[in-house]
């Protein structure tokens, strides 16, 4: 079992409800909370689990000794790059790696396999609270509408997620091939016109950064979770939780 949260970050998180219910008093602009998906409100390893146990099973009796190794594979030996998770578990060869590599990018920015992603901890508890108390809950996601917004859609409902109702918004890149921080960077600006951001997590500091940069006065938390290798170090006042956990 793991254990409890830390007091900092029921703090934390409790903080912002009581944010959310002192504008909803005050009147105003709505008070406006933006989550990320992936590694955020997400834990997206059992998707890229899911596609290599799939591939694995494609190649049990042609390439048993690359079989043998990925099926030891667990969600908690899943990498950010799977470059990594790969020669975590002993397949360095450059040409299966480039296999698995076009196996696993043909299947995982797709709607069918977004089912296989595992809600954070307290996730979906938490942000029905921020719904609860008053807030508009944005989805702000670097996945792209043509190849994962049913599939998003779906997992957002299937989870428990507020969705597809008033006060919540979905919003994706329109082209996959448009870098996630760009994207954001273009996206955070135009929230304005749906309410008052309070507070904005996501798990990239980069993300993080800019976040705090627009948005000055938000509660701006990262999720200490997966993050690109080689990540921008933090900029001031902005929080860190392991996950949603209020108690």
């Amino acid at each position: 079992m793991r254990p409890p949260p830390l007091p900092h970050q029921t703090n934390l998180l409790r903080g912002v409800l009581s944010r959310i219910a002192s504008a909803v008093e005050q009147g105003g602009p709505t008070p406006l909370v933006v989550f990320d998906l992936d590694a955020t409100l997400y834990d997206n390893r059992p998707r890229t689990l899911e596609i290599l146990m799939e591939y694995r099973e494609q190649i049990l009796d042609t390439r048993p000794d690359v079989a043998e190794p990925l099926g030891a594979l667990t969600s908690e030996r899943i990498e950010y790059l799977l470059s990594d998770t790969l020669r975590g578990c002993g397949v360095t060869r450059a040409d299966v790696v480039a296999d698995v590599t076009r196996f696993w990018h043909e299947r995982f920015f797709t709607d069918a396999y977004c089912q296989h992603d595992a809600p954070v901890e307290g996730a979906p508890e938490y942000v029905r609270a921020c719904y609860e108390a008053g807030a508009i809950v944005v989805y702000l996601t670097g996945r792209d509408i043509p190849g994962m917004m049913l599939g998003t859609i779906s997992s957002l409902r299937d989870c428990s997620f507020p969705i597809g109702i008033a006060g919540t918004e979905l919003v994706l890149k329109p082209d996959a091939n448009l870098p996630d921080e760009s994207f954001k960077r273009g996206a955070l600006p135009t929230l304005d016109r749906v309410g008052d951001i309070v507070a904005f997590f996501d798990n990239e500091p980069a993300n993080t950064n800019l976040a705090k940069a627009m948005y000055p006065g938000a509660t701006v938390v990262l999720l200490e979770t997966q993050r690109v290798p080689f990540a921008p170090p933090l900029a001031e006042d902005i929080e860190v939780v392991a996950d949603f956990r209020i108690g």
